[in-house]
């Protein structure tokens, strides 16, 4: 069970990045990468930084919830106190930004199941809070300025 949820919380994530990145590449035109390209660069160093700021302003816990239960971490982490996830935060700017630039629903649920389930897995490994997760499945829609009206802007 411990190499499930540890296979969930840190394995999906090359899932997610892979799907992102190969639907980035198959699903649009190539004379139309550049345009989304930055809109998506920028829209992920808006979360990134929003997310650094937030968290070193708004820190709920100073100890992850295994080094408060004295036990060995079921997942990868960085040693930082944990909000938000960074996990969630690069999962959810991924979905976020393949629905914007590609608009196919069906694929943006595949991607958003998998983020849910690597974040109730990061819960579960004791790596992160709920709330953890939360923000950072919620500071991503601040990289949305930068999409705002792109799909009108982005002929595709």
């Amino acid at each position: 069970m411990d190499m499930m949820i540890r296979l969930m919380a840190d394995g999906l994530m090359i899932a997610i990045f892979l799907i992102a990145m190969t639907s980035f590449v198959v699903l649009i035109k190539p004379k139309y990468w550049w345009p989304w390209a930055w809109r998506i660069m920028l829209a992920g160093l808006t979360a990134y930084l929003a997310a650094k700021l937030i968290g070193h302003f708004y820190q709920p816990e100073t100890l992850r919830p295994f080094e408060k239960l004295g036990v060995e971490p079921g997942a990868a982490f960085l040693p930082n106190p944990g909000f938000p996830s960074d996990h969630a935060l690069f999962a959810s700017f991924l979905v976020i930004a393949v629905w914007f630039a590609t608009k196919k629903r069906a694929l943006v649920i595949v991607l958003a199941s998998l983020t849910v389930i690597m974040c109730i897995a990061r819960v579960l490994a004791l790596v992160h809070t709920p709330l953890d997760v939360i923000g950072g499945l919620m500071i991503p829609l601040l990289g949305v300025i930068w999409y705002r009206h792109a799909r009108e802007k982005i002929v595709q």
